[in-house]
């Protein structure tokens, strides 16, 4: 029997062809796991009436963690609601980790020196999904709500004590464990006094656990200016969920764009690991997208499951991959196929130290 049972979830559009591509690098890295295919996502929501569908929970909550690939989300689809955000929100994966590296080699770097990892919390603000077409009644009565037009929509932002320590906390562990110095708190609490600031006030609070890390905070329009002037700067960052879905993707374009742009959804009992790109349907099946942002997901997922040293020889794979610069598709400049990538990377994963 295999030692991992992997939920295999590719997605939509061209979800397929790089988890293909990510199974490549898996056999090469001979993981011992049984990967078990699933549905998800828009296709599901016109067969099933659900992109999320009872079956793929069953499956999901039988395997150990899951490879996920991507989802064709469309705005202003009366009932529709991301998988990707319920999964988040069901599992309780409430750390999302977006490792932002430069690979040397690569010809879209913004510089070479780049090396941060970004936390994001993953349940709480915007992506509670609480909203309101009008504000409430009862609410009219509330200080303050006369200066909310009638026409207004509401939502809400919510932010709890508990949400923000553990996301925090994470942060600071993954410092500690890494040996990384610093720790950047990314908020607008001179705005958004109430929820950023109970966010500053958890982040003081475990400070006070890790005193030989560094921790600064900063607006997030600041941050925004800093990440391009710079962003070798910044090594661990944490924010809320809606700030940390928008830096994380500026912060990819910095080493590549979100061809490079892996993310883990992790919570203290399962993981969910994915490329934080879309799923691109004009070239779905085509197999010419860039497949090293879902290999790198598939190294956090090693990571997680303790086969670090399964991890780091894909990261140095990958590495070598780019600093040859023989197997580049489109958007590098090159002309190699996702599964090519895919090839090259597992030809250059070496054997056990």
């Amino acid at each position: 029997m295999a030692k991992y049972k992997i939920a295999w979830l590719p997605g939509d559009g061209i979800g397929v062809d790089v988890l293909d591509a990510v199974k490549i690098v898996l056999d090469a890295i001979e993981l011992d796991a049984e990967y078990i295919p699933g549905e998800i996502g828009w296709e599901c929501w016109e067969k099933y009436g659900d992109a999320l569908p009872p079956h793929t929970v069953d499956l999901l909550k039988s395997t150990d963690c899951c490879m996920f690939g991507a989802i064709t989300s469309k705005p202003n689809v009366k009932g529709y609601r991301s998988p990707i955000v319920r999964l988040r929100q069901m599992f309780n994966l409430y750390i999302n980790m977006r490792p932002i590296k430069a690979f040397e080699g690569n010809p879209l770097n913004y510089n070479n020196n780049i090396d941060m990892v970004i936390f994001r919390e993953n349940t709480e603000d915007l992506y509670m999904g609480i909203e309101f077409e009008k504000v409430p009644d009862e609410w009219r009565k509330t200080p303050g709500m006369e200066r909310v037009p009638e026409s207004a929509g509401i939502s809400l932002r919510v932010i709890t004590p508990e949400g923000s320590e553990r996301i925090i906390r994470a942060a600071f562990e993954y410092a500690r464990k890494h040996g990384r110095k610093r720790v950047t708190v990314v908020h607008k609490a001179n705005v958004i006094r109430v929820t950023d600031g109970i966010f500053l006030e958890a982040a003081a609070r475990v400070k006070e656990d890790y005193p030989e890390i560094e921790m600064e905070d900063v607006n997030v329009d600041a941050l925004t200016m800093w990440l391009i002037k710079k962003p070798e700067w910044y090594d661990v960052v944490v924010t809320t969920n809606m700030f940390g879905d928008i830096i994380s993707d500026e912060a990819s374009q910095l080493v590549g764009g979100l061809g490079f742009a892996a993310s883990g959804n992790i919570g203290d009992k399962y993981g969910v690991f994915e490329p934080s790109h879309g799923s691109a349907p004009k070239y779905a099946g085509q197999y010419k997208v860039n497949p090293i942002a879902a290999i790198l997901a598939s190294k956090i997922m090693l990571d997680w499951l303790g086969e670090t040293e399964k991890a780091e020889r894909i990261q140095k794979a990958v590495a070598t991959v780019m600093k040859e610069g023989k197997a580049f598709t489109y958007d590098l400049g090159g002309t190699a196929g996702t599964l090519d990538v895919a090839r090259a990377v597992a030809g250059h994963i070496s054997a056990p130290v």
